[in-house]
């Protein structure tokens, strides 16, 4: 689909942060963190102009390195804790038709924060907005883990109250038996500028959802480590090594490992890290009590579950990373890559 519509990408990134020092700029993976969402503005099919709204001329310089513009530097009283995102959007569209003459059509915010996006996703998410005239905003939405209908409020004296009371004594029933609910995972949202002039509001009246599996925003110092972690393992190259007992395969503890079971979830995991160029080495300690040779009834599992492997190896060979039964933080992969 070609549109001429004007479609606006702006991506706030103010100075300062109290969780973490300049986190908007911070390096991470080679480059700063605003640079990754022009990145993916620039990725759009639909997107036209980029600009980063931000009160900093170091911030600014940056945002231009990577192929945005920075047509003004927003005034301090927009670029506070506190501020809100219609003032600064208010700010930013005001300033661009008073002194350019230039008014977006649709407006997508993509916040600094969230390295990683898929261009495609932006633009389903635009061609909704293009598609119905009627709908006022879009935004990116995840499925709640946790079941609202069994969240409370606590009252001062002791007692509590259900937060959703839209179903009698929901927190009574099965969590199956819930509708699915889901937050704003704000990953991306669009907005046509009439919201702001019309209603003094960033979604307006009709606003649609756009479901999606992740959220990686960037807040804290343990965001930075897992976000950088997951990126170095995105780029391929390194060398993972799985025990196949208790990992690749449901443990037996009978040690008759030709009745073992596949863990499909793991399974779907290490190909998707074979997929991105990593190597995949596959140990096994089958055998070392009984001294069966369990090397080809090992070798037909693999080939019939379909895992992706380079090698596989009857001992523990060296690697940047194990995954066995007992590495205690097997719990990343499946946060990562199990969706």
């Amino acid at each position: 689909m070609f549109t001429e519509k004007k479609i606006l990408a702006v991506i706030p990134a103010r100075s300062g942060s109290k969780s973490v020092k300049n986190k908007n700029i911070r390096m991470i993976n080679g480059k700063p963190m605003l640079a990754y969402s022009i990145d993916h503005a620039k990725g759009s099919r639909y997107i036209n102009r980029i600009i980063v709204t931000t009160d900093s001329e170091e911030y600014a310089a940056i945002a231009r390195e990577y192929g945005a513009e920075t047509p003004f530097i927003r005034p301090a009283e927009y670029a506070t804790d506190t501020a809100l995102d219609i003032d600064v959007f208010r700010h930013a569209l005001s300033w661009l038709k008073e002194n350019e003459g230039y008014e977006a059509d649709i407006v997508v915010q993509l916040r600094p924060t969230d390295p990683f996006r898929d261009p495609a996703d932006i633009d389903r998410m635009i061609e909704i907005m293009l598609e119905d005239e009627s709908v006022d905003a879009v935004r990116s939405i995840k499925e709640n883990e946790v079941v609202p209908h069994k969240m409370w409020y606590l009252k001062e004296n002791g007692t509590i109250e259900p937060i959703l009371t839209d179903i009698p004594e929901a927190y009574n029933m099965p969590r199956q038996e819930l509708p699915k609910t889901y937050y704003q995972n704000g990953n991306v949202d669009l907005l046509r500028p009439s919201n702001i002039w019309n209603y003094n509001s960033m979604t307006g009246k009709k606003i649609k959802g756009y479901v999606m599996k992740d959220m990686y925003d960037v807040d804290t110092e343990k965001d930075f480590d897992r976000v950088s972690e997951f990126m170095k393992i995105k780029e391929g190259g390194k060398q993972f090594v799985f025990d196949i007992d208790g990992v690749i395969a449901l443990k037996r503890e009978d040690l008759d490992y030709g009745q073992a079971m596949p863990n499909e979830k793991m399974i779907a995991i290490v190909n998707q890290l074979y997929d991105m160029g990593n190597r995949i080495v596959l140990f096994t300690a089958r055998g070392y009590v009984t001294g069966i040779d369990w090397k080809a009834v090992t070798e037909k599992q693999m080939k019939d579950w379909g895992v992706k492997y380079h090698e596989l190896k009857m001992g523990k060979p060296n690697a940047d990373f194990y995954i066995d039964d007992k590495f205690l933080d097997m719990n990343f992969l499946y946060h990562e890559f199990g969706k």
